[in-house]
C-alpha cells in the first residue's frame, strides 16, 4: 500500500492507492475503501452491554475550570444515573491533580462539545465505579513541568478498584502520560475480587507514552497495563504508537483479548502477558498465567523498534490468529517469543463480536482511532501523520512534540436529547469513516 503525506498538507480532494481524501481544512482525514468496520451494537461481556447513565438526567458542562460548579469534575460527582454533555469545548487544565468518578452509571459524551472538542491536560481520569462510559475525550497529562525521577507519575485513564466494572472507553486519545497511558488495576494481590473487571478500551489512540520523565523509576514509556487478576478486558481497535512497552500487558490471572489494533513503533515490547515472580513473595495465592485471544492484530516496526520484536513475548497462553508483524524492511517477523502456549481455541471472547481481517485493520484504525476522528486536534493529526511518514518516535517530553495544546474556548447552547439518546449523540458525528 502506498503512503501519503499528512492529510493537512492535501489542498485537494483525489483518490490515491483505494483511499477517498477529504480535503480543505484542518480536520482532513482519510477515507479507506473498505466495506466493513468495528460494530460493537449487540456486543456483549466486557462490560460492553453497560448503559452507562444514558438513561439518567442531562448535566451540562459550562466551563473549562478543573472544579466547580459547571465544571467535568463538578458533573461527575453528581449522584444518580446521568449524562454528561458539554456546552464548551477547549482545554481543561487539571494543574496536576486527577478528575476522580466515585459515582455510578456515568456517560461522558464528548462528542457532544462545540469544536476542538475537550481535552484534559496536566492530569488525568481516574474511574472507581462501575457503569461508566467515556467518549470522545483526549487526556494529555505531561510531564507537569516536574523534573525528571521527581515522583510526579499521572495515568491517562485508569480503571481501579473492587467497584469498577463494566467500565467502556471508547474513542478517546491518551498520550504522554508519564506512568501508563491506560491502566486497569485494584488489590491485586488479594484475589478476584478485590480488582477491577469487565472493560473494554476501543478505538483510541494510544500514544506517545513519556519515557524518562518524572517518574521516579526513570524510564517508563508504557502504553497499557492489565493488572494481577483483572478479567475480561478487551482492547479493540486501537491505535498504539511509540510507547516503549505495555502495549497491552496482562499481568497473572488475567485474562481479554486483543483484536484489530494497530501497533507503531513500538519499543521493546508489544502484547506482553506474564508477571514478576518478585512481586509475589509474601501473598498467600499463587500467581498463574494470563490467558488472552490475539486476533487480527498488525505490528509494524519503527526507528524505536527492538530488531526482533514479537507481537507476543513472555510467559503465558494465548490463541493467535491472523495477526501480522512487518520490520523495517517490509518483511514478515515472528509472531511469538519465549514460553508462550499457543491454544487451539479462544478462551474468551466478546458474545457477538466479529473481527475485521488484519488486512483492513490499518486503513480501518487510521481513519477511526482516537477522539472526534471528523475533528481530530492538531497532535492526533500529527501522531496518525506519523505512522503515514514513519517518522514517529519514543520522547520523554511532550515538549519535543510541540508542548501543551493551545486552544481557542468555544461555546454552544444543546437542545434537548429527546427519547432516542444514542441517535442524538450519534448525530454529533460524522458518520463512522468506515461502515
Amino acid at each position: 500500500m502506498a503512503f501519503l503525506e499528512s492529510a493537512r498538507h492535501l489542498m485537494a480532494a483525489t483518490i490515491i492507492s483505494g483511499f477517498s481524501v477529504v480535503a480543505l481544512s484542518s480536520s482532513t482525514h482519510l477515507l479507506p475503501a473498505i466495506a466493513s468496520g468495528i460494530h460493537l451494537d449487540g456486543v456483549s461481556g466486557f462490560g460492553l452491554e453497560t448503559r452507562g447513565g444514558l438513561d439518567g438526567r442531562v448535566i451540562r458542562v459550562t466551563n473549562l475550570s478543573s472544579s466547580g460548579e459547571g465544571s467535568l469534575a463538578w458533573a461527575v460527582a453528581q449522584q444518580g444515573e446521568r449524562l454528561v454533555v458539554f456546552e464548551v469545548g477547549g482545554v481543561i487544565n487539571l494543574h496536576g491533580q486527577s478528575v476522580v468518578i466515585e459515582q455510578p452509571n456515568l456517560t461522558i459524551a464528548g462528542q457532544t462539545a462545540p469544536s476542538p472538542g475537550i481535552t484534559l491536560i496536566r492530569g488525568g481520569l481516574i474511574i472507581r465505579t462501575h457503569d461508566v462510559q467515556v467518549q470522545h475525550i483526549r487526556v494529555r497529562p505531561g510531564d507537569n513541568n516536574q523534573q525528571p525521577l521527581s515522583g510526579w507519575e499521572s495515568d491517562g485513564i485508569s480503571v481501579s478498584g473492587q467497584r469498577a466494572r463494566r467500565v467502556h472507553i471508547d474513542h478517546c486519545s491518551v498520550s504522554w502520560a508519564v506512568d501508563e497511558n491506560l491502566s486497569v488495576s485494584g488489590s491485586r494481590l488479594r484475589g478476584p475480587e478485590f480488582t477491577a473487571r469487565d472493560v473494554t478500551f476501543s478505538r483510541s489512540i494510544v500514544a506517545e507514552a513519556l519515557d524518562y520523565a518524572s517518574h521516579k523509576k526513570g524510564k517508563h514509556s508504557k502504553g497499557l497495563l492489565i493488572h494481577d487478576y483483572v478479567s475480561g478486558v478487551a482492547v479493540l481497535g486501537n491505535l498504539f504508537i511509540s510507547n516503549d512497552r505495555r502495549n497491552p500487558y496482562f499481568k497473572a490471572h488475567s485474562s481479554g483479548v486483543v483484536v484489530n489494533n494497530l501497533l507503531y513503533n513500538i519499543g521493546n515490547a508489544a502484547v506482553q502477558i506474564g508477571f514478576v515472580d518478585d512481586e509475589w513473595k509474601g501473598s498467600v495465592n499463587t500467581p498463574v498465567v494470563p490467558r488472552i485471544s490475539v486476533v487480527g492484530n498488525v505490528l509494524v516496526y519503527g526507528r524505536d523498534s527492538y530488531s526482533d520484536l514479537p507481537l507476543v513475548a513472555y510467559q503465558g497462553d494465548a490463541f493467535i490468529e491472523d495477526n501480522r508483524v512487518i520490520n523495517l524492511r517490509g518483511e514478515a517477523m515472528p509472531q511469538v517469543h519465549g514460553p508462550v502456549k499457543v491454544l487451539a481455541e479462544k478462551p474468551v471472547w466478546p458474545k457477538g463480536f466479529s473481527p475485521l481481517p488484519a488486512s483492513q485493520v490499518e486503513a480501518y484504525v487510521l481513519a477511526n482511532a482516537g477522539a472526534r476522528p471528523w475533528d481530530r486536534d492538531v497532535h492526533d493529526r500529527r501522531i496518525v501523520a506519523g505512522f503515514h511518514e514513519r517518522s514517529s518516535r519514543i520522547i520523554d517530553s511532550q515538549e519535543q512534540v510541540g508542548g501543551y495544546p493551545l486552544m481557542n474556548v468555544s461555546f454552544r447552547k444543546l437542545g434537548s436529547p429527546g427519547e432516542n439518546r444514542e441517535q442524538w449523540l450519534k448525530s454529533f458525528e460524522v458518520e463512522e469513516l468506515v461502515e
